[in-house]
């Protein structure tokens, strides 16, 4: 069953919410060993959110989470523990247990086909041999989902693609990250306060 007939059943329609719940995932691996590597700039991107409205991620169910309240809407920031590859464990038991509707979901990733920096927002699309969205797909059983696409493509040796990937910025890479960063905490706050569309034509190509 696909996740959005699953909240069709769910949820109360005839029920007003107090206020507008989103999921932010940030896509990454945990350990010390994975810290400021390519494929964990979902964790950057949620890490910058937090630290710009000053609050703090707390362990709970499938990873860490933060909260953060803009103009009625609640914000949670989840980092999931799974690895890259279960991600879609944590995604799926959020969405049910905060009744998330596809709308209000967003995933932060990497993208190697993209040039260092780029931001491009979609509301659906192949995994494109991503681990962490393959497991998404998968249990969501829809590739019908919002998510923010950060490039770190550079040029490799295709048969170290995996150190690459695995490998942390380069000094020119790192010096231009926190300007691309805030791209990002803009583009989730415009997603949250005025909707994917509006917020694809404004930063999609930045």
């Amino acid at each position: 069953m696909a996740w959005f007939s699953f909240l069709k059943r769910k949820i109360n329609t005839t029920e007003e919410p107090q206020m507008k719940k989103f999921l932010i995932v940030g896509l990454g691996n945990v350990g010390l060993e994975y810290e400021n590597t390519r494929h964990n700039i979902g964790f950057s991107i949620v890490d910058a959110l937090a630290s710009k409205y000053e609050v703090s991620f707390q362990p709970t169910r499938f990873g860490a989470m933060a909260q953060i309240k803009i103009k009625g809407r609640l914000l949670m920031l989840l980092k999931p523990d799974t690895f890259m590859n279960l991600s879609g464990k944590a995604v799926m038991h959020w969405v049910k247990a905060q009744k998330i509707v596809p709308e209000h979901l967003l995933i932060l990733t990497d993208d190697l086909h993209l040039p260092f920096g780029s931001i491009r927002l979609r509301t659906k699309g192949s995994h494109a041999g991503h681990n962490g969205l393959k497991s998404i797909e998968q249990e969501l059983n829809s590739s019908a989902y919002n998510r923010l696409r950060f490039g770190i493509g550079a040029p490799f040796n295709p048969n170290h693609q995996v150190d690459f990937v695995l490998g942390t910025w380069s000094e020119e890479e790192a010096s231009q990250l926190p300007e691309r960063l805030g791209q990002c905490v803009a583009l989730t706050e415009a997603f949250a306060l005025q909707g994917v569309q509006r917020t694809m034509n404004q930063f999609n190509g930045n």
